[in-house]
């Protein structure tokens, strides 16, 4: 028999007695760093289970284990580590103790506590609090540690310098009821992504708090405006900011301001900042703090500046992101038209791109586009009804540097505003223009079809020709009903602009 498996007994028929083995629950590795010697019954590979979390292993040594004989062969001599058993008799025990240990189990988007602080009285003010959206970048893809009751992940940052304040809550500990049972090591896994310099006491990060009054935006000020919030009954001021890494103090600024982008974009990488054709784009809120300007941070983007053939350069748009508090305000768009209209007023500025961009970009990146090209010429209701033409592709690449393909969905944008969808005969023409469009990759893969069917029997040819249509014609009629309801949102908020 194999020194790594161990036997597995499926839990049916009579009780089984079963022996729980809390050396499973700790460190110790199957393979090169732990085994199980013998049993019955069929075996269990100890390697196909080595990358589970604490909490399987501990479902696991409750669930279908019979008869265990702890032995670590491959661990040095003298440190086999000790075993705690339980010899029990019903499945009822070991469900109740499936119930009991997870309670230790966590959800860290619920855990984590983040807060922006501008007084203060913040601190004590859970209004103020906002979770992540991910967090399995930190913790994994289950987005889970185990190890604590009402567990509290705090990361306070101060609104003007992210000075950041970082903390761990719990009632209790899985340790202080069960022995030798591994926790999960919560500090170590946050404290890869957050910079140096962080406070772990209140009131050091208070004292912190208080300098806040000295901070200045970054780089140059290149648009101002303001929003009026109804709540509040006043008109709040904002400033866009353009600078680079080179700009004293920033490099450690933007090492606390990134650390958003774990908890709010699904597939967030940081960048390399030392690399001088990265440019960012800061937007601030400006507030008066006993007669003194304050400057709270709102979002940022970053922008890489990619090299255009033969004379040009191709901008980048690489992350995007709106502060929790300041979402649904209008702060993305007018950040986004703000970098569109900097860009344009470069000659050397061929268009301007995003790099794998979230549909939640589209919808802003559409909504922007339509918004500055409907005062075109070109955009005219008796052109848009006319078709798409060369005319809008160079009036919109020469006015705000927007390719093709952008300019193709602007009009489509636009021209349904101009469309009558209850005549028969406008609403046809409508869907027929959307879809020819539509159809385009369509039409790549059956060129490259029509390459590989000389090889292929005429019987199979015409089953996939038939199974063809039938999905274009499907795919086509989902995707045009998505792609006009999208747009129609982004008229209604053309309409409220």
């Amino acid at each position: 028999m194999e020194r790594n498996t161990f036997k597995k007994n499926h839990l049916g028929g009579a009780k089984p007695k079963v022996i729980i083995m809390w050396h499973f629950l700790t460190n110790w590795d199957s393979g090169e760093n732990g085994g199980v010697e013998e049993l019955e019954n069929g075996s269990l590979n100890l390697q196909n289970l080595a990358a589970c979390d604490p909490f399987s292993w501990a479902l696991l040594a409750v669930k279908g284990v019979r008869n265990l004989i702890s032995h670590n062969p491959y661990a040095p001599r003298g440190q086999q580590p000790p075993f705690s058993c339980a010899l029990l008799d019903t499945p009822e025990y070991i469900l109740n103790l499936e119930k009991k240990l997870a309670e230790y189990k966590c959800d860290t988007n619920k855990a984590i506590r983040l807060k922006l602080v501008r007084f203060a009285e913040d601190l004590e003010d859970e209004t103020t609090s906002f979770s992540p959206l991910y967090s399995h970048q930190v913790f994994g893809d289950e987005e889970s540690v185990f190890g604590y009751k009402d567990l509290e992940i705090q990361l306070y940052y101060s609104t003007c310098s992210l000075t950041t304040f970082f903390n761990i809550k719990y009632s209790s500990k899985v340790i202080e009821k069960y022995d030798n049972v591994e926790v999960d090591n919560v500090e170590s896994k946050v404290l890869e992504f957050i910079p140096a310099g962080y406070c772990i006491n209140l009131d050091e990060f208070i004292v912190q708090l208080e300098k806040d009054a000295s901070f200045r935006p970054f780089g140059l000020l290149i648009h101002s405006y303001t929003v009026y919030d109804e709540k509040e009954g006043l008109e709040l001021s904002y400033e866009i900011y353009k600078t680079d890494i080179s700009c004293p103090g920033f490099k450690e600024y933007h090492e606390r301001l990134q650390t958003f982008l774990i908890w709010f974009i699904e597939t967030a990488s940081f960048i390399d900042v030392d690399d001088d054709k990265w440019q960012f784009f800061l937007v601030f809120e400006k507030y008066l703090e006993d007669g003194s300007p304050r400057y709270a941070t709102v979002g940022y983007m970053t922008v890489y500046n990619f090299y255009a053939y033969p004379d040009k350069m191709r901008p980048r748009i690489g992350q995007m992101l709106v502060l929790p508090p300041f979402q649904g305000e209008g702060h993305g768009a007018r950040l986004l038209e703000t970098v569109q209209r900097f860009y344009t007023a470069d000659p050397s500025i061929l268009d301007i791109t995003a790099e794998e961009p979230s549909e939640d970009f589209v919808k802003l990146r559409d909504f922007v586009l339509a918004k500055l090209c409907e005062e075109l010429h070109a955009f005219v209701p008796e052109k848009l009804k006319k078709g798409f033409s060369a005319e809008m592709i160079d009036e919109a690449r020469r006015t705000w540097r927007i390719n093709k393909h952008h300019s193709r969905r602007v009009y489509e944008i636009l021209r349904l505003r101009v469309t009558n969808m209850s005549d028969p005969v406008q609403s046809s023409e409508y869907r027929l223009d959307v879809k020819r469009r539509l159809a385009v990759p369509f039409k790549k893969n059956k060129k490259e079809a029509t390459r590989l069917s000389r090889l292929m029997p005429e019987d199979w040819l015409a089953q996939q020709a038939e199974m063809s249509v039938s999905q274009e014609q499907e795919y086509l009629e989902e995707t045009y009903q998505s792609t006009v309801e999208k747009y129609r949102h982004i008229l209604e908020r053309l309409a409220r602009v």
